[in-house]
């Protein structure tokens, strides 16, 4: 086993299965809004809201709330503490995994 085999290393607020999916999804889009988010990772609003919420105390996602006509629309974004979060954690995964 490797000497840096580090679990500390790995972000816990990233790591949920659906907070990692809001950070990898939000990588990749820069912003999307609710119904994209909830429909892409499969979960439902609160979950979706929990979650997101837990993301943006940590500094990791910027939620907007506004209205588009009269519908509500809520969308959020990595902030750049966010960014570095998850290359941060994705570069603590990769230290967990063995050389090829």
């Amino acid at each position: 086993m490797a000497d840096d085999f580090d679990i500390s290393r790995i972000d816990e607020v990233i790591h949920g299965r659906i907070r990692l999916g809001i950070m990898a999804f939000l990588s990749g889009a820069e912003t999307a809004d609710f119904t994209s988010l909830k429909a892409r990772l499969q979960t439902t609003d609160g979950n979706l809201s929990v979650h997101l919420r837990k993301l943006e105390e940590a500094g990791f996602v910027k939620v907007d709330k506004s209205f588009k006509g009269r519908k509500p629309l809520t969308e959020a974004s990595l902030t750049e503490a966010g960014r570095s979060a998850f290359v941060a954690y994705l570069d603590a995964m990769s230290q967990l995994l063995p050389e090829r």
